[in-house]
């Protein structure tokens, strides 16, 4: 009985330990200036998204209120990686306990779902006031917006949950140490010697249920409005048209880029790409869409940088009424 109980504790480890990013160790301190950076410009540009949102009445719509989730969204999916990031290059502070990094595994795994829901949410926002400007606010009311984010977490949140479960039910006997900057399901998964295929089959499942599905819906979102705007009869209401959605489009490139590069390296480059460019893209899809989207968002919307000017010259609200 006693050999068993110790088995059993050897089979699951108390933490683990982050290496950071692997054949790169000395160049740890230089990676790290461009992701604190990053970070740095993250967490500033996001939270000076939301300040404005809440506190303009000009952006009280839907619009926004969509940018706002996104924003809100971004700085978790960052914050939950990139502090403990840095702690492994400055201070070599690679220990991480098992529960931490089961948590930050939910977190991460939820929030970039999110992200991908916020972002077919905005595309769906674009097709509404473009296909139907005379009935948007009748459509995108307050109740309607906040049910779509509240379903748009509790998915990414059900469908994330089951990773914790299937995790905690592996024994762990390759050792502890994972090569990767933060928890990420398959990387923690990999360090058993039990049977994953569970653990890889569930995973690509998630992942065509969120991506798949908020891919999809953009693709026809977009198809809808490009048709919209090609049968307008005036050249200046097609560039406006356009116009409104040039920060969206951006969005989407900067945020599924790295994503689709990860998932297409994993599983048709695995040998011929090395683990370090891996990790080093897992971050920046984690860093890339938080740091450029409130950039995007502040220089391609106008009532965004009407608002800086306003509170930066000292002068009142005015309210907007542009799509």
């Amino acid at each position: 009985m006693m050999m068993l109980v110790l088995n059993q504790t050897d089979m699951n480890p108390r933490s683990f330990l982050l290496t950071g990013i692997p054949g790169l160790e000395d160049l740890h301190l230089w990676i790290s200036f461009p992701f604190c950076s990053m970070y740095v410009v993250a967490v500033v540009g996001n939270c000076g998204l939301l300040y404005l949102i809440c506190c303009e009445d000009s952006l009280h719509r839907p619009m926004y209120y969509f940018l706002a989730m996104l924003s809100l969204t971004d700085l978790v999916m960052c914050s939950s990686t990139i502090p403990k990031a840095l702690s492994i290059f400055w201070f070599h502070l690679k220990e991480i306990s098992f529960e931490e990094c089961l948590v930050q595994m939910v977190l991460v795994h939820t929030f970039t779902g999110m992200e991908s829901g916020v972002l077919m949410l905005m595309a769906l926002d674009r097709y509404v006031a473009i296909c139907y400007p005379l009935r948007y606010a009748t459509i995108l009311t307050n109740p309607v917006i906040a049910k779509a984010g509240l379903s748009t977490f509790l998915r990414g949140v059900f469908l994330i949950i089951p990773f914790t479960l299937l995790v905690k039910r592996l024994p762990f006997c390759r050792g502890n140490v994972i090569p990767h900057t933060y928890c990420d399901h398959m990387s923690v998964a990999k360090l058993s010697c039990g049977n994953i295929k569970a653990n890889v089959v569930y995973g690509l499942m998630a992942a065509l249920l969120i991506g798949g599905f908020d891919i999809l819906c953009i693709t026809v979102s977009y198809t809808m409005i490009l048709r919209a705007v090609v049968s307008l009869s005036s050249a200046e209401a097609r560039q406006k048209a356009f116009s409104t959605c040039t920060a969206h489009i951006c969005a989407i490139v900067f945020s599924y880029s790295p994503a689709f590069f990860s998932f297409f390296s994993h599983r048709f480059g695995g040998h011929t790409i090395p683990p370090s460019c891996h990790i080093i893209v897992a971050n920046i899809y984690l860093l890339l869409p938080p740091t450029m989207n409130p950039v995007v968002y502040g220089v391609k919307t106008k009532q965004i940088q009407d608002c800086v000017i306003r509170i930066l010259s000292g002068s009142k609200n005015t309210k907007s009424h542009d799509l």
